[in-house]
């Protein structure tokens, strides 16, 4: 490659065996510290992020060897403050598990789980401000910011791609309860769309249920009726953006609190009956660590304001 023909602000760098099994949009945005998450999506979206000289797609999972061209790179003007000692204390209380290769916390509400786009710091980085000695812990996987529960983080670049190898093959099994609006149909056991995913120019992620959308199925399983309401199991059996949430909105039972997919009108009374938050949440991760005995399972308490809303229109005999 004859380098002086490549602009200054151009790079290629390729992924090595410690890099190797994170998705390209991870990988990015762990790498380019301070680039706002949106533009990362719009490079990638545009085809200004090559990998291999070809146009790749944000969840596209590095190999070895795997050569990255990123473009000319536009860094926030001012450096992200450290996260304040109260998100370190949040996220803290919030560990449900922690070992040598692992931790499982249970997200709070409200965080997201990478900074970016608008947001200064999300989980990784609150956790790497605990730890600056571990830069290199990552996301096993994604939750929305809205969303609470049950997150896992790996420790070692070997053990995220151990995980990330089980969840391509489903090994990874993750429950979810969601308060949905009116009786969910007792025959409905499950959905299965097709969602299309559309970034905005903002960077937000709005999905659809599409004919020409991505293969798309969530298993339900009703748990109780509170009230007006029904609290579901939901099962991924894929893991599509917002799949929980889309699904559910085109049955005609959306997730109370959901301002992307359910009613507006309906979540501005909820607020002022004390639901201020989407009612989603992950509510277990369990899966078999190769070569182990047993499985790991690990179970999140439902957060305070979400039970007190449940027990405050639990229907009597249920």
């Amino acid at each position: 490659m004859n380098h002086n023909t490549v602009p200054p602000s151009v790079r290629y760098l390729r992924i090595s065996a410690d890099r190797a099994g994170q998705r390209l949009d991870n990988f990015l945005l762990t790498h380019l510290k301070g680039v706002p998450r949106s533009w990362v999506y719009r490079v990638i979206r545009r085809g200004e992020v090559r990998v291999n000289k070809a146009r790749a797609k944000p969840g596209q999972t590095l190999v070895v060897d795997d050569q990255v061209r990123i473009p000319p790179v536009r860094r926030n003007s001012s450096p992200l403050r450290s996260p304040g000692k109260v998100w370190q204390q949040t996220i803290t209380r919030a560990i449900l598990y922690e070992d040598e290769t692992l931790l499982v916390l249970n997200k709070p509400s409200g965080v997201a789980v990478h900074g970016g786009s608008g947001v200064n710091h999300g989980v990784i980085e609150i956790l790497r401000s605990l730890h600056p000695s571990h830069a290199d812990w990552e996301l096993v996987h994604r939750l929305d910011r809205d969303t609470s529960g049950c997150l896992l983080i790996a420790k070692k670049r070997a053990v995220l791609r151990q995980l990330h190898a089980l969840q391509q093959r489903q090994h990874i099994h993750k429950r979810y309860l969601a308060l949905v609006a009116g009786h969910w149909p007792e025959s409905c056991h499950q959905v299965a769309e097709p969602l299309r995913k559309n970034i905005l120019h903002s960077g937000e992620r709005l999905v659809k249920v599409a004919a020409d959308g991505k293969f798309a199925r969530t298993h339900f399983r009703i748990q109780r009726r509170v009230g007006p309401y029904t609290l579901v199991e939901a099962r991924l059996e894929t893991g599509r953006t917002h799949q929980i949430r889309v699904h559910t909105a085109h049955i005609g039972t959306p997730i109370l609190g959901d301002d992307k997919y359910g009613d507006l009108r309906h979540n501005q009374m909820l607020r002022q009956q004390g639901l201020k938050r989407l009612f989603l949440h992950a509510w277990q991760i369990r899966f078999r660590w190769p070569n182990a005995a047993g499985y790991y399972h690990f179970t999140a308490p439902l957060a305070p304001e979400l039970q007190h809303f449940i027990d405050q229109r639990q229907a009597p005999g249920r």
